[in-house]
Formats: C-alpha cells, sequence, structure tokens
C-alpha cells in the first residue's frame, strides 16, 4: 500500500469510526458511510450492495436514484455487482458499458455514469455485499482508490455483520446440511488407501475488531507475533525427520523465505497505518493474496501463493491469542484431515501415528504439501469441491485416493467392504513384496526388463523396495519446480550425484528438464508462452531448453560431473525433429570438451536417447535411430497428440483408450522401423504400469517398461503368467482385423487363462 494510499484510507476510517460509535440505526450509518467514502474519495457515485435471502440489493448511495435503495436487487453472478460477489475479485474500469457482465439498471439512474470500480465485502472467506464507486468521466481508478476501498470495506464487513444486515449462513459456497452417506470425487495427489474421523484443520480466526485505537501497540503486536511465527517455523524445520538433502528440505527452505519476507511484512505494516487493528492489517493483506491466487492461472505461482496463506493463518492465529489448530490440540483418534489447502509446514504438525490421509478443496500435483506428505506416506486427494458444506466434523470418511474417491458417512456395508478390500491390498502388497529378488520372465522364458519412473532423491528407496531393474525415467524438473529460483549447478550436481549413488548398478535415465505446459516457473517467464490455449502443445520441454540454452549448458555440466567415472544416461523429452535432438546433444558435446578441457572427472560412457511422444518423429525415426542408445516412448502424451485430445479436459479424459487398434498399431510400427538397432525401447508412463495395457503392450514386441513403483509387484506377476507366443499370436489376429471392442476381447482372452488383469 503506497503512503497516499494509507493517507487516504487513513482519513476515511477516521471519519467512520464515529460513525461506527454512534447509536444511529444500521442504515443511518450505511446512508452516512457511502457520503464519508464519496467524499473522502472524491467520487460522484458511492453504493453498498449486500447479500439479503440470496440476492445481492442495494442498500445505500451517493450519487444514484434514493428511489433505487432496496429495490435494484440482482443475482449473484449478474451484473458487474453480482460478478465481483460470485467471483470475490475487484473490478476496475474505465467504461464499465464495454464489460461483458454489464447489466443495465434504468432505476439507478446510473446512465450517465462511465467509470466504475468496485470491491466485494467478504465475511469468512465469503463476498456478503459489494461496496462500489462511479464517475461520469471515463477512466481506470488509482491503485491507491482500489486499496483504499479494499481496506473500508473490511470495517462495512464489521458493520453489516454487527447490525445483522445480512444472514452469514446464507452467505456464497453455504450448503445445506448432510446427513446421510455421500461419495465425493477429487483429483489423487497422493496414492492409497485410509478411513478415519473427518477433523477439521482449521476453522478460521474470525477478525471481530478492525479499527485500531492505538496504532503503535497494534505494530508491536504483529512485530511479537512475527518473531513468535518464525521460531515456529525454523524449529519445525529442524525437527524433520526424512533424513538429510530431500526435496521437502528444499520445499520448507522455500517455505522460511516467505516467512522471513519483509516485503510481506511491510505490507501488513501500512495496512496499519490506514487505521486497522493488526488481525484486521494481516486479513486484509490476506485478502488481498487471495484475489491474486484467483487470477493467477500459473499453478506453481499458485502454489507459492498459498504457502503465504498457510503463513498469514499462522500469523492471525499467534496474533489473535486463538491457537485453533488440530494439530496443536492433538488427535485423539485415526483422522482424515480435511483442509481448503495445506501449507508443508502444517501438516508436518500433525502425529504422524494418527494422520492417516488428507483431503484439500484445492490442491494440485506439484503443491509443496503433496511432497512432503509423499514423504511422509500420507494419501492425499485434492479439488474436491465444496467439501466442508458436505462433512461434518467427526464424520466416518473412507479414503481411496487410487481411485479418487471418498466416502462420507459409509454405510456399514460399504464401510465392511472397504475395510476388506484394505486387508486384502495389503495381503497384496506383502506377495508383491515376496517378488522382490525374482525376474520377471515370460512362461516361456524371456526376460522383460522392468524399471520405475522417479523425480525425487526420496523416490530411490523404491528401487530397493520393489526390486526393479532401473530407473527408466527420473523426472529431473522437479527440482525445478520446488525451488523458489532457478536451482543452481551445484545444487542439481549433488542431487543427480545422490540419486546415481542410490541406484548403485542400477541404471538411471535422467530426462532432461521438461518445464512449460502446465509445467511453469515463476522465476523462468516467456512472453510468448502465457496464457497458451493449448500450452501441453506449446513453449515447452525441449523446445524451452533450446531457446534458453543457458538452461540446458547447467544441467548438461551438472548431470556430466555428477556421472563422473560412470555411465550418463540422458534423453530429451519431446523431441519432434531430428534437428532438435541434434541441438540438444551439441550443448552436451560442449560440455563435454570444456570438462575434458579443465581435465575434469568425466563419465566412463554416455549414452543419448530421445523421448517419442510427438508422431512426427515416427516418420524420421530411421534418420535418428543411428544417433541413439535407447528411445523412451511417453504414452502419456502421445495419446492425447495421437487423438487430437487434450487430457486434462474431464470430457476427454476417459474418452480414448490405451487398447485402442490406432495406438497399438502405432507403437508396433515404431518397433518395426527399429527393428534390428542395437536400441532399447522402453515404454514409460501409465499405461505400462496397468496390468491389460502392460499385456498388450508385451504381445507387440515391447520388452522393457518404465512405471510407478506401486505397479511393479502386479506387472511382475503378471508377466510371470504370460506365455509371450501365445499372446503374440493372438495380439496379431485382433490388430489385422480390430474388433469393436479390443478391451474386452483381450480380457476375455486372459481372463480364459487365468491372467490377472483386474
Amino acid at each position: 500500500m503506497t503512503s497516499s494510499a494509507v493517507a487516504a484510507a487513513r482519513t476515511i476510517l477516521t471519519r467512520l469510526h464515529d460513525v461506527m460509535a454512534s447509536r444511529s440505526a444500521a442504515q443511518v450509518k450505511l446512508n452516512t458511510v457511502v457520503e464519508v467514502i464519496g467524499s473522502g474519495l472524491n467520487s460522484e457515485v458511492c453504493s453498498v450492495y449486500l447479500l439479503r435471502e440470496g440476492m445481492l440489493e442495494l442498500f445505500a448511495t451517493r450519487g444514484l436514484a434514493q428511489e433505487a435503495v432496496h429495490v435494484t436487487r440482482m443475482a449473484v453472478g449478474e451484473g458487474l455487482v453480482g460478478t465481483i460477489a460470485e467471483r470475490i475479485e475487484t473490478l476496475n474500469l474505465a467504461e464499465a458499458a464495454a464489460h461483458p457482465d454489464f447489466s443495465y439498471r434504468p432505476e439507478t439512474g446510473e446512465d450517465k455514469f462511465h467509470s466504475f470500480a468496485g470491491v466485494p465485502i467478504v465475511r469468512r472467506q465469503r463476498a456478503v455485499g459489494v461496496l462500489c464507486v462511479q464517475h461520469v468521466e471515463p477512466r481506470r481508478y488509482d491503485e491507491v482508490e482500489i486499496e483504499a476501498l479494499q481496506t473500508v470495506a473490511m470495517v462495512l464487513s464489521e458493520l453489516i455483520t454487527n447490525a445483522d444486515l445480512v444472514d452469514e449462513e446464507q452467505g456464497l459456497g453455504a450448503g445445506p446440511a448432510q446427513t446421510g452417506p455421500l461419495q465425493l470425487r477429487g483429483l489423487t495427489l497422493v496414492k492409497g488407501l485410509a478411513s478415519g474421523l473427518a477433523v477439521f484443520h482449521q476453522p478460521r480466526v474470525n477478525v471481530e475488531h478492525v479499527m485500531a485505537e492505538d496504532t503503535e501497540a497494534e505494530r508491536q503486536r504483529v512485530y511479537l507475533a512475527f518473531d513468535k511465527m518464525r521460531e515456529q517455523i525454523d524449529r519445525m524445520a529442524s525437527q524433520v525427520e526424512f533424513g538429510v538433502g530431500g526435496e521437502h528440505e528444499e520445499v520448507l527452505e522455500t517455505y522460511k523465505m516467505f516467512a522471513y519476507d519483509e516485503g510481506w511484512a511491510r505490507r501488513i505494516n501500512e495496512a496499519i497505518d490506514s487505521g486497522l487493528t493488526a488481525e484486521a492489517a494481516i486479513e486484509r493483506v490476506q485478502q488481498r493474496t487471495r484475489m491474486r491466487m484467483r487470477q493467477i492461472d500459473d499453478p506453481l505461482l499458485a502454489d507459492r501463493m498459498h504457502d503465504l496463506e498457510d503463513l498469514a493463518n499462522r500469523l492471525l492465529r499467534i496474533v489473535s491469542g486463538q491457537i485453533g489448530t488440530a494439530a496443536s490440540m492433538g488427535l485423539r483418534n485415526d483422522a482424515i484431515l480435511i483442509a481448503r489447502n495445506l501449507g508443508p509446514a502444517e501438516l508436518l504438525e500433525y502425529d504422524r501415528r494418527r494422520l492417516k490421509g488428507v483431503i484439500l478443496e484445492e490442491g494440485s500435483l506439484t503443491s509443496h504439501v503433496v511432497i512432503v506428505a509423499r514423504a511422509m506416506g500420507i494419501p492425499v486427494l485434492g479439488r474436491v469441491r465444496g467439501l466442508r458444506g458436505v462433512v461434518r466434523d467427526g464424520d466416518q470418511l473412507l479414503l481411496d485416493a487410487d481411485q479418487g474417491t471418498a466416502t462420507v458417512r459409509p454405510a456399514q456395508v460399504v464401510l465392511e467392504a472397504f475395510e476388506a478390500r484394505f486387508a486384502k491390498s495389503r495381503e497384496r502388497q506383502a506377495a508383491y513384496a515376496a517378488l522382490r529378488e525374482v525376474e520377471p520372465c515370460t512362461r516361456d522364458g524371456t526376460r522383460i526388463t522392468v524399471m520405475i519412473n522417479a523425480g525425487l532423491r526420496d523416490d530411490m528407496a523404491n528401487l530397493s523396495l520393489t526390486g526393479a531393474d532401473g530407473i527408466g525415467l527420473f523426472r529431473t524438473e522437479f527440482q525445478f519446480l520446488v525451488s523458489a529460483t532457478l536451482p543452481s549447478r551445484e545444487r542439481q550436481t549433488r542431487l543427480y550425484r545422490d540419486v546415481l549413488e542410490a541406484a548403485g548398478d542400477k541404471p538411471v535415465m535422467f530426462r532432461t528438464v521438461d518445464i512449460g505446459g502446465d509445467k511453469t516457473l515463476p522465476y523462468l517467464r516467456h512472453d510468448d508462452g502465457d496464457g497458451e490455449e493449448n500450452p501441453a502443445m506449446g513453449w515447452r520441454a525441449l523446445r524451452v531448453a533450446l531457446e534458453r540454452d543457458g538452461l540446458l549448458k547447467v544441467q548438461a555440466r551438472a548431470l556430466l560431473e555428477a556421472s563422473a567415472g560412470r555411465t550418463l544416461n540422458v534423453m530429451f523429452p519431446m523431441v519432434s525433429e531430428p534437428w532438435e535432438f541434434d541441438a540438444a546433444k551439441a550443448v552436451f558435446d560442449s560440455q563435454v570438451a570444456f570438462l575434458k578441457k579443465q581435465k575434469r572427472p568425466m563419465p566412463e560412457a554416455i549414452r543419448y536417447g530421445a523421448m517419442l511422444e510427438v508422431p512426427a518423429l515416427a516418420e524420421q525415426l530411421d534418420v535418428l535411430a543411428p544417433k541413439l542408445s535407447f528411445l523412451s516412448i511417453g504414452t502419456n502424451d502421445l495419446t492425447q497428440f495421437l487423438f487430437a485430445a487434450d487430457r486434462s479436459n474431464p470430457k476427454l479424459a476417459e474418452r480414448y483408450d490405451w487398447l485402442s487398434p490406432s495406438i497399438l498399431r502405432f507403437l508396433r510400427r515404431v518397433l518395426g522401423s527399429v527393428a534390428g538397432r542395437n536400441l532399447d525401447v522402453t515404454v514409460c508412463g501409465e499405461m505400462g504400469g496397468r496390468r491389460l495395457e502392460a499385456l498388450a503392450l508385451l504381445a507387440i514386441g515391447i520388452r522393457r517398461l518404465s512405471i510407478t513403483p506401486a505397479a511393479v509387484g502386479p506387472i511382475k506377476e503378471l508377466v510371470s503368467q504370460i506365455d509371450l507366443g501365445e499372446a503374440t499370436a493372438f495380439m496379431a489376429g485382433l490388430l489385422a482385423s480390430p474388433p469393436r471392442d479390443l478391451r474386452a476381447a483381450l480380457l476375455d482372452w486372459a481372463s480364459a487363462r487365468g491372467l490377472a488383469c483386474d
């Protein structure tokens, strides 16, 4: 908040203090409020709309027709005012009528006013009204004026709540009470099964007193709260028990960086200067953060903002003296934690013996809390909309993060079935563990290579746990995604060296950084890449690395130095044409020459590979194959490109089957085009980790799979049951004359032979 914004807000709040202290009726106070704000901002119109019986009603105005007060009403989402309330965001328009959501109300006499600015009046994270200003002159409002409006809106929130002008129970987002069984769907963030009682992570601290009596006293309260919060974070980071050097440590370092951010503390102090209490100042800055979060399409930057939200909640609890978290009160039973979102440090506060699972209203695959939860072995389900409106504290919950579902208040028969499945799952895991030392060979003696995908230092433990043959895909971008800044060469080298040491004699295929698309970095922007309509096909992966060749040079040097005395296997993602592979390899060649000149230790051998994800590359494999040591087929991206179907679109996610003749014929043709060459061909991705799909892949000639660690046991079991010659002959017949449902035909064939393909 600028000094002029502070002064403007301060002047208005000083006058509002007298209005709030008066014994006037609430309507009289609101009538005075719009006059105070209007004159303070030199605004021709100032209006307040409040949520009543589900509609936004004009309650007070300066400048619009008084006859419209309590007459003009609009639905949430209707018009500019309804849009502000629905989205809980600010609008600032030079020409209101040009906005697509503009709705003209003739009874207000607003036709002569062009400019418009409005802010939501928020109570308990819900919009309970809208404060707006208008001018005849078309102009955008200064940031100073918007910030002053946002600060004043907080004071109005207290006024209208104390005067019972809105029914908070009917605020936006409130759902009907739920009592019966209910199944919720969400996004799997960390796989696993869990059952327990619902525990709400944090009932929010409600800011009751907004206007400060003593600014200096409020400032001291914030200083002390910051000190205590930073002490808590430091203590928590020092007590983490995951071992040394994991990505979770980098997450916590980034989190600590936010806790010590002077810019954040300064914004809170400026809000106090405008006349707010310590709690209101923190909430004021937090509201602004939330509004920014709603406008952020970048999932990684949004995750950073969630960390700041987590810290703001912690600071608010400290300054208000309301302890409040379920962690601080202790878990008494096996619990499933319910939250809108969680910061990594908040998750670490819970007793791991009692915390069985987490369900989030938000959350993403790359969020910091997911990295920590994976290290803790806790299943997490995210993106469960309206969660807190249908779950009550203490409800029985069954969490199936494998299937992306959670059952609330299950019927006894459902509970018993889940417990039986849980027990069976534990039995299966024990049986799969027994296969750890068994080599995956088919009944007719063909050795299949089964490797795992990884992206974290902590994932390396899965090599020995599963008995996998190596790491078929190490996603190097994860280190970039969890870092607040571009990872240094030294840090990258340390990670790659640790991974190779953990792998021992087993190979590791490092994929160079695959960022862009849905994995954007806040510290690496590109004007043409922001806001792409189809980011999966845009500025990402090798395309980014070749344009930002400094990024690839640093990574190449780090990989080469980390692999000294060993074999380095490196592959490039999303190669579309051979020249892209040549350009990427040239970057490595230049770093090899540099290190040799410096007489630095070198890798014993370097094997180069490419990811086949773009179908166009299949047409030039005769050109590229002689330059490769291995080829990895990325079935996730390849499928969406073959079918022109965005896999992130829920309408298309289940529409195109991996067991489509188109995909299997394509893959078989790829194998044929490189037959006879000394070239390892591996299928990476989810397709190879599903038993029926794996059967099909083996039957068309694939002999190497790289899959999730959890799939290794089931795939090893399947391999041991297959007569590969028989399967190959049957698949050849299916692809020569494809049935209407190839999946069903293959499943029937497998079932008749007792193959475990469920």
